[in-house]
């Protein structure tokens, strides 16, 4: 069997696309016409990633507000927001670059998901006869909606966790009921969790261990077949071609990383400085054995934050390399994050998202050409 390669998840939104959030949101055009607009660069997603060979496709998130709040709200502004939350809430992240993104905040209970990933995942179903997959959102992420400190009145942090791990839980099983192939769990506050950013409250509560138990009591509701589909990513962030925390050693991180019973991990990679000391710890802590699932590392060997396209030998050197240290039928490729997880993205390393949106399907035929190109050296086409 060659070696798997799997998108993340998201692609930059055209400026038209972006343009028209802008104005549902200032009130000048209905969801409707919003819908459209969303709908056609869906389309356009997928049938450019049909092109490149991709083996298994999503539609590049154009319909969602972000990869972590589309369970929550309409828009990144806060249209539609669901019941129960404010728009205030704590920052999840403070960037390199200065900006931040900031995440709603639960005010009382109960917690339920405005709409849930399936509601995209059907409209994509329609448009490609290739196998699809869908990213969710971790409940360790959600669990920041919650109150750092103390409890809210009548409805304990306990049962907060409880709500949110069926809601989690019932996210990925509609998903694979609507005929997903593949579903992974976008968890970037993994590695964010151990920056200690003064700037950022909940970076220095020691929170790793508490996210990966949370995302454990998930993965317990599924079996091992079911869980082989299910995986988790890690990134330091990748917004506005910037990261917020790719100076904590993946050292600190990865151990626990493995500690969670998904079936694989798509592992940012291309843009780490020293590649080769990661795929050494992958190697000595990816499980054979994760309660009845073989692990499976796809590293990543696209870099969606730079205008630069690697070449497929690129991506083959990297594979190759990676396979010293990562058995060969437990590595894969991926990019390093989706293209644009966030809705609004100006792209500024690129000049413009629609520049950025035609760098990103090169990148994926290099990642898809590449691996093949690996797969045939190391034997294993």
């Amino acid at each position: 069997m060659p070696i798997p390669t799997e998108p993340v998840g998201s692609l930059p939104r055209p400026a038209k696309l972006q343009a028209a959030i802008k104005d549902y949101d200032d009130g000048k055009i209905t969801f409707e016409q919003l819908s459209r607009e969303q709908d056609a660069a869906a389309e356009d997603s997928i049938k450019r990633g049909e092109a490149t060979g991709e083996p298994i496709i999503s539609d590049g998130e154009q319909r969602i507000s972000s990869f972590a709040t589309y369970p929550l709200a309409d828009t990144l502004a806060g249209a539609g927001l669901g019941e129960n939350l404010a728009g205030d809430g704590q920052f999840f992240a403070i960037f390199d670059d200065g900006h931040h993104r900031q995440l709603p905040r639960l005010t009382k209970g109960p917690f339920r998901y405005k709409q849930y990933a399936v509601e995209f995942l059907e409209k994509a179903r329609k448009m490609t006869s290739l196998p699809l997959k869908q990213a969710v959102i971790a409940p360790s992420m959600l669990m920041l909606l919650y109150p750092l400190d103390g409890e809210l009145p009548g409805y304990s942090r306990e049962q907060f966790h409880s709500d949110l791990i069926d809601e989690a839980e019932k996210d990925i099983r509609k998903c694979f009921a609507a005929g997903a192939q593949r579903v992974s769990v976008d968890f970037t506050e993994g590695r964010l969790a151990l920056k200690n950013d003064p700037r950022n409250p909940w970076t220095g509560r020691n929170m790793l261990q508490t996210f990966v138990d949370l995302n454990n009591r998930l993965f317990a509701r599924f079996t091992p077949a079911e869980r082989v589909n299910i995986g988790m990513h890690t990134c330091p962030g990748g917004d506005c071609d910037s990261v917020h925390s790719a100076e904590v050693d993946y050292a600190d991180m990865l151990p626990s990383l493995f500690n969670m019973n998904a079936g694989y991990f798509l592992i940012q990679l291309a843009s780490e400085k020293d590649k080769e000391r990661i795929y050494k710890i992958i190697g000595e802590n990816i499980r054979r054995d994760a309660k009845g699932v073989k692990q499976v590392a796809f590293i990543g060997v696209i870099n969606p934050l730079t205008p630069r396209v690697e070449t497929p030998q690129e991506v083959a050197d990297d594979l190759i390399l990676a396979a010293k240290y990562i058995p060969k039928d437990q590595l894969g490729s991926t990019d390093d994050c989706g293209f644009s997880p966030f809705s609004i993205d100006v792209k500024p390393k690129h000049g413009s998202p629609d520049v950025a949106r035609d760098v990103a399907f090169e990148k994926i035929k290099s990642r898809v050409d590449g691996t093949k190109m690996a797969s045939q050296t190391l034997g294993i086409s």
